[in-house]
Parts: C-alpha cells; structure tokens; sequence
C-alpha cells in the first residue's frame, strides 16, 4: 500500500527540503503552499510523486479544502510546516501582516491538527510533525513579539497534544520541531537584514525525521542550538528577554533607530497587496 505523507509550505526551505527527503524515502506526496508554480517545480524535481494543493493557509477554508483534498487516503506523515515572521518595533508594526501570521502560524496548525488527529484516531495510526521555532522555548521575543508568541502556542499546544495521546494507547505520534537559525527565505519576509549561521534545510528536515523515529516530543537540531536551550533555565528570565530583544535588534537596526522607532525604509518581506 501507497504512504501518503502532507507537507504545508512545502514551496521553499525546511518545508521543500521535507518533501525532498521523503519522495526519496518512497513516499507519495501531498504538497500545499500558496505559491503553485514552486510546487509543481518541485513536483517535478521529486519525480512527479505527488500531488499539488495551491492554497493560502491564512484562510480557513482553504485549510478545510486542503483537508477535502487528501480524502479517504491512508495519510503515514503529516508536516505541519507553513509559517513566516516579522521582525519589527511592535506599535509601528504592519497589523495585517501580523494578523496574517497569527492565522497561519496559529490557526491554520491549530485546525489542520486538530483535523489530522481525528483522521489518524479512525486510521489506528499516524504521525504528525508541527514546525515550531527556539523561540517557543524562550520566554518573549522583543522586537519579534508576535511570531514569538504564535510559536510559544505551537509548542505548548503539541506538548499537551502528546502527552493526551500516550495517555491513550501510543499509535499516534506527535511532535515538534524547534529550529534555531536556517538558511532559507524566511529572513526576506521577516524583515531581517542580519541573522546568526544557520544548518542547511535539508539538515534540518534529515535530523527531525530521524528524531521522530524515536518518538521524540520537542525536536532541536544542531548541538549548540540544543546546549543553549538546555541552559536557558539557568538565566533568569527578564535578562533572558534582554539578551533576545538584543539579539533580535541588530537583525533590523538598518531600519530601526536606537530609540526602537523605524524608519521609512520599505519592509522588502510584506506580503505585496
């Protein structure tokens, strides 16, 4: 029998770098991203294995379109990877882009979770993968405050997720990655001109899949990454969230004077409208 597995935001970075990986592990895919012409690129580029689903998952209907789409197949492994930042002084920030992020970082995993869950407990089994971020593991993200916040929900709510479902009988998995720094796009849509090194996508998406195989609940790739996480704790938490807002500063400070304020310098991430 065919293994399904779902990538969201499969046209670029960890989520392409997923789909990559699995078409070479067997698996027939159900790609889904906004932008159409990367997907069937990337469709082709796998061996043309997989089906395309065009859809902006800030909308509901199209995650419930989405879900309409994979039907009564038998889904193995569902990567719930579709998300962006912004990066920016919180009062000047652009509020339908960050009420955009909070429908696709929070809503669209909430729903597409909830409803994928429902469909493995009719299976008997299944595995789902939602992309978080580090900065769930911290306490506050200044000058990141929203996208902080929205990937604090993700890990808290798969966290709860997962242990509900091993309280029951352990045939499904769920679990969450948490990055650090990746080379992808994601800094041109959040904004940032400036970035620690990141590991490589495919790193990324190689070392989740093989911590998921060992059932793993929160999933950090790259040693240093995970060290600093495992010491978080030893940092009190007010200097925590000085030390990021720090950090998180200097990725904007081209565009943002030292009083907090931006200037008039065009956000080359907004989404065009």
């Amino acid at each position: 029998m065919d293994q399904y597995a779902v990538v969201t935001g499969a046209s670029s970075g960890i989520g392409a770098a997923f789909a990559r990986r699995l078409a070479k592990d067997g698996y027939r895919l159900i790609l889904t991203a906004r932008r159409g012409d990367r997907l069937r690129e990337l469709a082709r580029e796998t061996g043309g294995n997989c089906e395309v689903v065009e859809a902006d998952l800030s909308r509901e209907e199209d995650c419930y379109r989405l879900y309409e789409k994979i039907g009564d197949r038998k889904i193995s492994l569902f990567i719930n990877n579709a998300g962006f930042g912004d990066c920016s002084f919180f009062p000047d920030g652009d509020i339908e882009k960050e009420l955009d992020m909070i429908r696709v970082n929070v809503v669209a995993v909430h729903l597409l979770t909830k409803l994928i869950l429902r469909k493995f407990q009719k299976q008997g089994e299944g595995a789902l993968l939602n992309v978080a971020s580090i900065a769930g593991l911290l306490p506050a993200g200044p000058y990141m405050a929203a996208y902080y916040a929205t990937k604090a929900y993700v890990r808290s709510l798969t966290a709860a997720v997962a242990r509900e479902l091993d309280e029951r009988d352990g045939r499904i998995y769920v679990g969450c990655l948490c990055p650090g720094p990746v080379d992808t796009e994601f800094n041109s849509r959040a904004n940032v001109e400036f970035a620690l090194p990141g590991i490589s996508a495919d790193a990324c998406a190689s070392y989740a899949l093989r911590r998921m195989k060992k059932r793993k609940t929160v999933i950090v790739p790259g040693f240093y990454v995970r060290l600093a996480m495992r010491f978080r704790w030893a940092v009190p938490e007010k200097w925590l969230i000085r030390m990021v807002g720090r950090q998180q500063k200097k990725k904007i400070a081209p565009a943002v004077g030292r009083d907090g304020a931006r200037t008039e310098k065009r956000e080359e991430g907004d989404r065009k409208k």
